[in-house]
């Protein structure tokens, strides 16, 4: 079974608003032809793949890094839990709060046949850009397994403010 960890890093801009209005996520949209022109249920939080040997943390806060050229927040991660993906992937995902220029990310890049079979092998960024979403807009870019992830964190954090 394939694995990923990722961190969904947060920010509560609004002062003395209550959470659930004014949190917003950091999403990424996937690189490559295949995403070239979709939106909807295909941004995600920056995640990659881990092999059973390794630690899902470290794994998490290495992909954060790879896929937006910058070091994961410092502090202290929330737990998020496990989501299984429609292809069977499954995805486990930390919260952090922190803050980052969004268009200023830098991605690592993987190389891809394009077009296909033409024998010509061409660099993509793993990541194209990245945003920062209200959790009501992240709904509708993140790919629909990992919405779950919304919910936790909104519930986390709101349970905190309490």
């Amino acid at each position: 079974m394939r694995r990923s960890a990722g961190l969904l890093c947060y920010r509560v801009p609004g002062d003395g608003v209550p959470v659930a209005e004014t949190l917003e996520v950091l999403l990424v949209h996937p690189g490559g032809p295949f995403f070239a022109r979709r939106d909807a249920g295909v941004w995600t939080i920056p995640k990659g793949e881990y092999e059973p040997d390794e630690e899902p943390y470290a794994a998490a806060r290495r992909e954060f890094t790879e896929e937006t050229g910058a070091p994961p927040p410092e502090g202290e991660p929330l737990p998020l839990g496990e989501v299984k993906q429609r292809g069977g992937k499954l995805v486990i995902a930390w919260g952090y709060a922190g803050d980052l220029d969004a268009d200023a990310i830098v991605s690592n890049t993987f190389p891809l046949e394009w077009p296909p079979r033409s024998g010509r092998f061409r660099q993509f960024p793993e990541v194209d850009r990245a945003g920062w979403f209200r959790v009501e807009d992240a709904r509708e870019k993140i790919n629909p397994a990992q919405a779950v992830f919304l919910d936790r964190l909104l519930a986390a954090l709101t349970d905190t403010a309490s």
